[in-house]
């Protein structure tokens, strides 16, 4: 039997980005944000858990990523929605980037991750 991972959000994308994007998809320029937002609302899962980070999105939800937190060095968020929402981009050691859009209660979870991120990587030195 596994180790048990202590779950603390799991979930899609904030119902903001899609409305706000449904309501800039009334005009022609829109369009395209308002297919991604869609999209996103559909199939973008986060998961995020003590001892881990996952992401499942594509189309039709086919892609997963894991992320341990011992692989990440950086981690940026940028408010979105008047601040109700944001995103964050995590840079692993290797130097790929991971973009987790639309985030619900994006400080909060900044915070658990950069908590995380201290006590399994010990040359992290964190962005506050």
């Amino acid at each position: 039997m596994g180790i048990r991972e202590e779950v603390y959000y799991e979930g899609g994308p904030h119902i903001g980005d899609l409305i706000l994007n449904l309501l800039i998809g009334l005009t022609v320029v829109g369009i395209p944000l308002t297919v991604g937002a869609i999209v996103r609302a559909l199939w973008l899962r986060y998961r995020i858990t003590d001892r881990r980070i996952s992401l499942t999105g594509g189309w039709m939800g086919r892609d997963r990523t894991d992320i341990i937190y011992s692989e990440i060095v950086k981690i940026v968020k940028v408010p979105r929605g008047v601040g109700i929402w944001g995103d964050m981009v995590v840079t692993l050691r290797n130097g790929s980037r991971l973009e987790m859009r639309a985030v619900p209660n994006f400080r909060e979870v900044y915070d658990y991750i950069n908590e995380r991120i201290a006590t399994k990587n010990p040359t992290y030195t964190g962005a506050k």
